[in-house]
């Protein structure tokens, strides 16, 4: 396999996975306001949650790494750059694994991008972070945002796997 081929994968993976980070965003943000509205209460705009997500606990952590400590609010704008970083980097992973991986995988853009949402629902959301300490566990979360998390993470796979097949075909 060509080192420059490689490099392609991990171009068009970065892109997927950019793009999947975005579509994942704009999903939540629509699921959100869809369900308050349904339960009767008034979309809450969007970074006034006065709830700490994973990403920004994460953000917070970077920054005393460094020295430095963030307000809440400095912690909300930090927390997608987080998530967009996350995202970035698990679709360079992906473009690099279907250049090394069998061909047939690459022919099949939608569905490697859904194993690959789900894996990395199961990996991140539903292992890692609650092992971290960034989230509760699994076993104490509602069944609905279970299927919130899992849904996200089959809508940044799908587009992950349709926007790395078109910068891969591209190049």
């Amino acid at each position: 396999m060509s080192q420059r081929r490689i490099w392609k994968g991990l171009l068009a993976g970065g892109a997927a996975g950019a793009a999947g980070s975005l579509a994942m965003n704009q999903f939540q943000n629509l699921w959100t306001k869809v369900s308050e509205r349904q339960n009767g209460r008034e979309p809450i705009p969007s970074g006034e949650s006065t709830e700490e997500d994973a990403t920004m606990k994460i953000a917070g952590k970077v920054a005393e790494i460094t020295g430095h400590r963030l307000s809440l609010e400095q912690r909300k704008k930090a927390g997608p750059i987080v998530h967009y970083v996350f995202g970035t980097g698990m679709g360079v992973l992906y473009g690099a694994f279907l250049e090394a991986g069998p061909r047939h995988l690459r022919r099949h853009a939608l569905l490697t991008g859904l194993g690959f949402g789900s894996m990395l629902f199961a990996g991140a959301d539903e292992a890692v972070v609650p092992a971290l300490k960034l989230s509760r566990s699994p076993r104490k979360a509602a069944l609905s945002s279970h299927f919130y998390a899992f849904a996200s993470h089959l809508v940044y796979g799908l587009t992950a796997g349709a926007v790395r097949k078109a910068v891969r075909s591209a190049l």
